[in-house]
């Protein structure tokens, strides 16, 4: 049984006609009827009522009516997926982010994608920065809200800044500094650090060590932390202090403060994506972010 032989079968079931079936598919009749017949004897099983030059379908070739047409949507669907490939397309577009940073451009860019692509599908996943890497690495993901740039040394990655996040000084209740509007870097000189893990935020160990050193004096990490929520925790237990994103202070924080710095420091956020990934898609997608981060 070939693919033709459903296609016959298709069009003669939906017609009820092999004459009207042959004019569709600009086939000789007889030929036709003898492709249709062919189908039957091969699957051991009577399609199609002949009776009095009237064509009906048996309950069987109703039900294999069903699965003919479902076979030949998904041949058609495939087909049509690989000359999206071919063309560069593609019919999704899969998105690394991070929840605990909540981007305000990521809903803006998400709607402007709908509907300059309202048929390829979206799919959002909640990664870490490291994960980000891996999935964009295995290609599990085409694009990643990844943060800092340092971090992308070592991967075949393009990348493009969309956001500078404003930093703040995470401190304990208790502390001196908590009671003051606006913290400078330089008095946080004497102070051990919270850091975030180099695995689970690439980059983030070498930001904060050069920002202070900027500031003029070496930071002293003394713990590192895997999660946001947990570098929250470390500072309410007094382990130290340390610079957040203005957005992490909408996560709970229980014992720790969170004040702006003086003069007010900004930290570059990045989208990166396979240098080898030419979906057309990705490429949409890549120009609306730019589009819209320039506007803001």
């Amino acid at each position: 049984m070939e693919l033709r032989h459903l296609r016959y079968y298709i069009a003669v079931a939906d017609e009820l006609s092999f004459t009207k079936a042959a004019q569709r598919l600009r086939l000789a009749q007889p030929s036709l009827t003898r492709q249709v017949r062919n189908l039957e004897d091969e699957i051991g099983v009577r399609l199609l009522n002949r009776a009095s030059n009237r064509i009906t379908l048996t309950d069987e070739g109703r039900a294999f009516l069903f699965d003919a047409k479902k076979l030949f949507a998904m041949c058609a669907e495939s087909v049509a997926m690989v000359q999206r490939m071919n063309r560069g397309e593609s019919s999704q577009l899969n998105i690394g982010y991070v929840a605990n940073i909540h981007y305000g451009l990521l809903p803006a860019t998400l709607g402007a994608f709908r509907k300059l692509c309202p048929g390829v599908a979206l799919n959002l996943f909640d990664m870490r920065s490291d994960e980000q890497f891996q999935a964009l690495d295995s290609r599990r993901i085409d694009l990643g809200f990844v943060g800092l740039r340092p971090a992308l040394s070592g991967h075949d990655l393009l990348s493009e800044c969309f956001a500078y996040d404003t930093m703040l000084v995470a401190l304990p209740t208790r502390h001196s500094l908590a009671g003051k509007a606006k913290v400078k870097l330089p008095e946080l000189a004497s102070q051990f650090f919270i850091g975030m893990s180099a695995k689970t935020h690439p980059g983030a160990r070498e930001w904060l060590l050069q920002t202070c050193q900027d500031a003029g004096f070496p930071a002293k990490i003394l713990q590192e932390a895997d999660t946001e929520p947990t570098a929250i925790r470390f500072v309410a237990d007094g382990l130290g202090v340390t610079l957040m994103p203005e957005q992490i202070t909408g996560l709970p924080h229980e014992g720790v403060v969170f004040r702006p710095l003086s003069p007010p420091l900004r930290r570059e956020s990045t989208i990166a994506w396979r240098a080898d990934n030419h979906s057309k898609p990705l490429k949409d997608y890549i120009q609306i972010v730019k589009d819209l981060s320039h506007n803001r």
